[in-house]
């Protein structure tokens, strides 16, 4: 079976991305990792540095996410999956946007979030085919989709 792409969206302010791609290297799981700019003082100023100043924050808001889009659009059409984090302190509309476009282009969604967005997220939750709490149940979802083994198969392995 060929690498798969999976793209890791949402929330950039915890290191729920890290667990999902050293859980997958551990697993020895063939798949590569994308994922927008996490730094987010740079999101916030690309639209700024690269094509000049903005009259005001709207336009300074609306270059960036221009920007943003032109990485963030290509790495979702790419992916072969995709996992949207909604995290505990902001609200990331943006991730709630990617997952929107995901299943638009037909792609297998994992959200992950707290049982706390439960409501909230009710219909990004739908629309994906797994819901999961801990970026461990992410990665143990991409083993049973590469491999077909359960958790209980792995840790009952000499």
């Amino acid at each position: 079976m060929a690498t798969w792409t999976v793209h890791l969206s949402g929330e950039i302010h915890s290191e729920w991305r890290e667990v999902i791609e050293r859980g997958a290297a551990d697993a020895g799981l063939d798949i590569a990792f994308t994922a927008p700019v996490t730094d987010h003082a740079a999101s916030d100023d690309c639209g700024d540095e690269i094509l000049g100043p903005a009259p005001d924050a709207f336009w300074r808001d609306h270059l960036g996410a221009g920007v943003n889009a032109i990485r963030t659009t290509t790495l979702l059409r790419r992916a072969d999956v995709v996992v949207v984090r909604f995290g505990e302190q902001y609200r990331q509309w943006n991730a709630a946007f990617d997952a929107g476009d995901a299943a638009a282009l037909g792609k297998p969604l994992v959200i992950l979030h707290p049982e706390a967005h439960d409501h909230a997220l009710k219909e990004v939750d739908r629309a994906a085919l797994a819901v999961a709490r801990q970026p461990e149940q992410v990665v143990d979802i991409l083993r049973y989709a590469l491999h077909g083994l359960l958790p209980a198969a792995v840790t009952a392995r000499p």
